[in-house]
């Protein structure tokens, strides 16, 4: 039986996929990955259908270990360092570890979450028709908590296949798109003004559930009760201290508390992205344009295999070298006439 062992992991990270759908009216948190666009990639790497189940990272590093045969895995999502042994490993490739090595991962940079694929995907139970782990409803397979040292994933053993590499498109930046709403109408002008005007920060506290929000008071106009209804991922409530909070993957499916704006469907991985403690800001897009970039958003999920490319794929040739003036002028060791100087005894 292959399997890849967790010798070392840092908190919130665990097993997840696309999350699982069909049940919020009966108050069945979707989860699933924080940024779907990483996850979607490292499964494309490792030739799994898109939302696979992977190894969701959280900022700080891990080690894992091939036991009982090799193990091809890819790397998406927040950088960091990786090495098999004494070998780097490059970003947004697969790479094979050989059985008894060891991948070792740094520390995240210039995000909070990482996503480590493993072809043929991990072998577990799906509860409620996923993966998918939320530590505090106790659902997800193999193990319904965050990952720890000790773990074993049951894994296939890797195919003798090139390695792969992608070219995606430049990430995107700047603020975080969101539609007002949908009960905006709880505040003032001059609240939804400073909302969007100010710098705000993520704060250390928060998690999976939500993102807590550290920045000016937002308050409310009618208090801030309301008859509980539905959220969605990117939900920003206000409670009743002023400090929005940004529901994530594993939020609740209702709530009562005003809710001033959504993050739109094509920001929210680059939103749940940004580590503590970063400065950022929101900005107003129509509706209209947020369905249209939700569009952009599937469509380049659907495209991401026409992207793949082999690592043994590219061609090294003597032109080139010269062309590039790195390798000066090439000769042929078996074609004399290449590197005899005309006359010389």
């Amino acid at each position: 039986m292959t399997n890849l062992a967790i010798l070392s992991i840092g908190p919130a990270s665990s097993v997840q996929d696309g999350g699982r759908f069909g049940a919020q009216r009966y108050g069945l948190t979707p989860s699933g990955a924080m940024d779907r666009l990483a996850l979607a990639v490292a499964n494309c790497l490792a030739g799994n259908p898109l939302l696979t189940a992977a190894i969701e990272i959280g900022p700080y590093g891990a080690s894992l270990k091939a036991r009982g045969g090799a193990v091809r895995v890819a790397l998406s999502g927040a950088p960091r360092s990786a090495d098999i042994g004494s070998r780097s490993v490059a970003w947004d490739t697969s790479v094979t570890i050989a059985d008894g090595e060891t991948l070792k991962l740094g520390m995240a940079r210039g995000g909070s979450f990482s996503y480590l694929a493993i072809e043929g995907g991990i072998k577990g139970e799906p509860v409620f028709g996923s993966l998918s782990v939320n530590a505090r409803a106790g659902l997800g397979s193999p193990y319904p908590r965050p990952l720890q040292s000790g773990d074993e994933l049951d894994v296939a053993a890797a195919n003798a296949i090139p390695e792969r590499r992608i070219d995606l498109p430049a990430a995107a930046s700047g603020p975080i798109r969101i539609v007002p709403g949908p009960q905006n109408d709880e505040f003032s002008e001059g609240a939804v003004k400073l909302f969007l005007d100010s710098e705000w920060k993520i704060s250390a506290t928060s998690d999976r559930m939500g993102y807590r929000l550290e920045g000016p008071v937002i308050k409310h106009l009618h208090g801030h009760n309301i008859v509980s209804d539905g959220t969605v991922n990117g939900s920003i409530q206000v409670p009743g201290n002023g400090q929005p909070i940004v529901l994530m993957s594993d939020r609740g499916t209702s709530g009562g508390y005003p809710k001033i704006a959504t993050v739109i469907t094509a920001d929210y991985g680059r939103f749940a992205q940004i580590p503590a403690g970063t400065a950022f800001r929101f900005k107003v897009v129509s509706m209209e344009e947020a369905q249209a970039e939700a569009r952009k958003f599937a469509e380049l999920l659907r495209t991401l295999p026409d992207r793949l490319g082999s690592i043994e794929s590219f061609d090294l040739n003597v032109e080139a070298l010269q062309d590039a003036n790195v390798a000066g002028v090439a000769v042929s060791a078996m074609d004399a006439r290449t590197w005899q100087v005309a006359g010389a005894e």
